[in-house]
């Protein structure tokens, strides 16, 4: 059986203490990964030593770029063996349900971001040059101007819905902060093929702590990390979102809003809609889970359920695959149960339900899902109105558009389609919503020079007053 060991400072550990993770379909184990106790971690960030500012900003970018490439094309470790990337394609969606294909289009995700490091740091930073971090002086004007950094180590507690969201994570290498990585406990492949992409780059190993460990050790690096970054559902971040130094990605509740002036065009975005709503399976916070709009409700809801509607549940290797297995069918049904429930209540009906002529919840090939959903809400109040699942749902609600921007609640991402200044200006005010999209721009559309979630480089530094007669460079120390 393959072995998955933790990594302390880059080095493999073999504890006596593992998980086996099972073939999603077949049930059979897969995969051992060894797991890490909190007193095991408490060492090691004691310890941590910040090895990545012996490095110029333009080295970890050539790094970067060396280590996307070997994402994507070399066989690299996996404890004892080799793992080639359509090895790691295979075993990523062994034990995620993820098709083939969007395992893929997770990679090349990824790689895209190692690739375009520098495009990413600009949006984060507005242009800073990063030799400020290591001399406290800007190159381009000679300034004066220190930024201290706020933890040695960046805690990632991460999650199993989707490998792209890996990506989020990456900033940190070239912002010259180690990283303590608690993989999701079905999804250990692509953080671990991650690090020993950087690995093989050239990138000091002891920069990576691995530590695949229960509810116990996920709370020991959240408590003695100065900063970190926590993914899960609602009930999983509300204990933590109101400690500054956890940024925190839980639901997004993302929307399209289609304004008054372009609520009669409606057939021009339907593409945007699908895409926003079905991409990735459905499993991303960016992927809308509402459609509000002034009018047309019951049009748009219409012509959106026939298009989902002809999504179907295909094999895993199948390249046409568009929605993900869930690895226990019992979440998949107690999901499809309580929208059932929701739906006894007035107001709201499953639209895709009616026009396939069938329910959501299907088996194919051994595997469980559930099929795309759209529900027409005539109640902004409605449960389903502003729901989110992991699988492709959303809602369809008719609001007035003086009264979306009050209504529509806390949103990740939102894709205004409209050009009337007024409710643009309000859009633009709202304090509930993270990402705002003027256009028909899908809600999962990601722009390399603007952070996803909260601003990691404002996360980790905090710049502070700095003067220095000393007319050379001087190497700071964080």
């Amino acid at each position: 059986m393959l072995h998955i060991p933790i990594l302390r400072a880059g080095e493999p550990y073999t504890s006596l203490e593992t998980l086996e993770v099972p073939h999603f379909r077949t049930g059979e184990p897969w995969v051992r990964v060894s797991q890490a106790n909190s007193g095991l971690i408490a060492k090691d960030l004691a310890s941590s030593r910040r090895v990545l500012q012996e490095l110029s900003p333009g080295e970890i970018l050539r790094i970067c770029k060396k280590a996307a490439v070997a994402f994507m094309e070399s066989d690299l470790p996996l404890g004892e063996a080799l793992q080639s990337p359509q090895e790691y394609v295979q075993q990523l969606s062994a034990t995620t349900g993820f098709p083939h294909a969007l395992c893929e289009q997770n990679m090349r995700k990824i790689e895209a971001v190692l690739v375009n490091m520098e495009a990413v740091l600009d949006g984060l930073t507005r242009g800073l040059d990063l030799e400020v971090l290591r001399s406290g002086r800007d190159p381009k004007s000679g300034r004066n101007i220190s930024f201290a950094a706020q933890t040695p180590v960046l805690g990632a507690v991460l999650p199993n819905n989707s490998p792209g969201v890996h990506a989020l994570w990456l900033p940190a290498i070239p912002l010259q902060v180690n990283l303590a990585i608690k993989a999701g406990s079905a999804e250990p492949w692509t953080p671990f093929r991650i690090v020993q992409s950087f690995l093989s780059a050239g990138c000091p190993k002891e920069a990576f702590g691995f530590y695949p460990t229960d509810y116990s050790g996920a709370a020991e690096i959240l408590m003695r990390c100065g900063r970190s970054i926590l993914f899960g559902d609602q009930s999983t971040v509300s204990q933590w979102e109101h400690d500054r130094r956890i940024q925190i990605h839980g639901p997004g509740w993302s929307k399209i809003l289609l304004g008054r002036d372009r609520a009669d065009d409606w057939t021009d975005f339907l593409n945007v809609m699908e895409h926003s709503i079905v991409d990735n399976g459905g499993r991303s916070c960016i992927n809308a889970s509402g459609v509000w709009v002034h009018s047309n409700g019951p049009e748009i809801a219409e012509a959106l359920a026939s298009r989902l509607a002809s999504v179907e549940a295909l094999p895993m290797d199948d390249p046409a695959a568009r929605i993900a297995a869930f690895t226990d069918s019992t979440v998949a049904e107690r999901i499809s149960g309580m929208i059932d429930n929701h739906l006894k209540i007035p107001g709201a009906e499953d639209v895709t339900a009616r026009l396939r002529g069938s329910g959501r919840l299907v088996t194919s090939d051994g595997c469980t899902f559930l099929l795309p959903t759209v529900i027409r809400c005539d109640d902004p109040e409605h449960p389903l109105a502003n729901s989110e699942f992991l699988f492709p749902f959303t809602s369809v609600v008719e609001v007035p558009q003086q009264d979306i921007p009050s209504r529509i609640g806390r949103s990740l991402v939102v894709s205004a389609i409209t050009e009337d200044p007024e409710f643009i200006r309000e859009l633009l005010r709202s304090q509930q919503i993270d990402r705002l999209n003027l256009g028909p721009i899908p809600t999962n559309h990601i722009s390399w020079d603007q952070p996803h979630e909260g601003n990691l480089f404002e996360h980790l530094y905090r710049q502070r007053a700095f003067q220095s007669v000393i007319e050379e460079p001087i190497l700071t120390t964080h």
